[in-house]
């Protein structure tokens, strides 16, 4: 059983080929920014590490609702927009 477990881990652990920075806000950026608040580099990373196969949207905007961290603390995020233009370029965007 393990090894099985361990297979689908190595297959799983896809690793990014380059990253930029973002430049204007998008609902992309917006939902990376949340990702990366929470310590994830992003969706890819985040179900990876927490083993989910979706993660919690608001329905009416996209974005992410709520985040696991790594020492299982929860985040919470709004609705609307949380990134604001002066945070937009600290938002790493990965490539695969």
């Amino acid at each position: 059983k393990m090894s099985e477990v361990s297979e689908v881990m190595t297959k799983a652990d896809i690793k990014p080929k380059s990253m930029h920075r973002a430049k204007i806000w998008s609902d992309d950026v917006e939902n990376l920014y949340r990702f990366q608040q929470a310590g994830y580099r992003d969706e890819v990373e985040y179900k990876q590490v927490k083993q989910v196969d979706k993660v919690e949207c608001w329905p009416e905007t996209g974005f992410v609702k709520k985040l696991q961290r790594r020492d299982n603390t929860f985040y919470y995020y709004n609705r609307q927009r949380e990134c604001e233009d002066k945070d937009v370029h600290k938002v790493k965007v990965y490539v695969y």
